[in-house]
Order: structure tokens, then sequence, then C-alpha cells
């Protein structure tokens, strides 16, 4: 997990104990829906060789910046524990070829990667409930922008995910929300014009904090 994704869920976690101090909070039930709003990151690992079309190396990589921007998920609850979850958002980033003496962009793009999965939350009547889940997320690729003279294209794509979270009650419907979920996606990249591609192990680890309410 790199930088800017664990500085986000440090500051958040200090302030997700703070609030665990709060009375009167309604609990997760059957039945229940719960919409969270949360600040996320999305920090891709990618770093995969780029080769030509032939197989060779050139001695570049492929990567790819992390993003931060705003996300909603909204869950059913079918049993007290038992819970789906339905995730969306939308991120930019800028995919470069990087080697000894080489730093280029070779594309910015947007990636929407809804994210639906099926959760066992524990302690369902706390002020502190954490979650784990499991699920299958969906990686669509749009209003690129190709730089410097190339010419990539990315496959859209399935991945599956894993996610932890808590819950943090805090008055009435409200509760504050820590989660993080490790989404497992490769795809292909290549360049129409100069035959370079590469097989991109995007993997990101995904970072959220925020705040749900539950109706």
């Amino acid at each position: 997990m790199k930088t800017t994704t664990a500085l986000l869920a440090a500051s958040l976690v200090l302030g997700l104990a703070g609030a665990a101090q709060a009375q009167d909070f309604q609990p997760k039930a059957a039945g229940v829906k719960m919409l969270n709003v949360r600040v996320t990151s999305v920090d891709p690992e990618a770093g995969d060789p780029i080769t030509t079309l032939s197989g060779a190396a050139t001695g570049l990589t492929a990567e790819v910046n992390a993003d931060v921007m705003p996300t909603i998920g909204l869950s059913y609850f079918f049993t007290d524990n038992i819970a789906v979850e339905v995730i969306a958002g939308t991120t930019k980033h800028t995919v470069k070829a990087q080697g000894p003496g080489t730093d280029v962009k070779v594309k910015e793009t947007w990636v929407l990667p809804p994210v639906v999965a099926l959760q066992y939350h524990f302690a369902p009547a706390g002020k502190i409930s954490p979650y784990v889940g499991a699920g299958v997320n969906y990686m669509l690729f749009y209003s690129d922008s190709d730089k410097n003279g190339f010419h990539l294209d990315i496959d859209d794509g399935v991945g599956f995910a894993l996610q932890a979270g808590v819950d943090i009650a805090t008055v009435g419907p409200w509760s504050a929300n820590l989660d993080v979920k490790k989404i497992y996606f490769e795809t292909d990249a290549t360049d129409t014009t100069s035959g370079l591609k590469s097989k991109v192990s995007l993997d990101p680890w995904v970072v959220s904090a925020g705040f749900g309410y539950k109706f």
C-alpha cells in the first residue's frame, strides 16, 4: 500500500475512533438499507514490463498513478449479518512508460470500476461493527487522451475484489465508515502505432473513509 493510501487511512482512523463515543444509534438489521458516501484513494500497483508484439523486452515498465475521488456505496441487509453492497465511483489515471532515462506520459484515462460485494457483518447490534466481503468488479476505461504520439488501447474487463471494513455508529441512523478493498484485475494494453504492448496487472488498493446513513 503506497504512501497516499496509508496516510488517508491513518488520518480517518483517528476521526472514526472519536465517533465511537456517541450514544443512541440504530443497529444493522435485516431489511435495512445503508448508503455510504466516502472519500476514496485508488492506488494501482502496475509496474509490468512493456514488450514488442513479438515479446522482445524493451526495458520499460507500465506505471499508473493513484487518484482520490468521492464514491458511494449502497448496501442491503438480507439478514442482520449478511448484506450485499454496490460501490460506484470514477477516478482519473495517467499511464507512463518508465525505464532507464525514460519517463514518458502515454495516456490519461478515466476509469469506472463498479464493485458488487457480498458481505458478512460482525456484531451488527454493536457500535463498532467490522465486516468482510468478496465480489466482482468491471473496469471500464473512458474519456481517454493519448500523449506524446502514442495510441494506447486498454481493454475493459472483469476483476475480483476482497473487502474489509468497519462501521462505527454515531447518532441515530448515522455511522462513520472505513473500508479497504483489494481489486485483482489484469488487462492488455497495446500501442496500435508502435506495436508495443504490456499485460498490466493493475491490482489497485482501494481505501475509503466516510459516513453512512441507514434507512
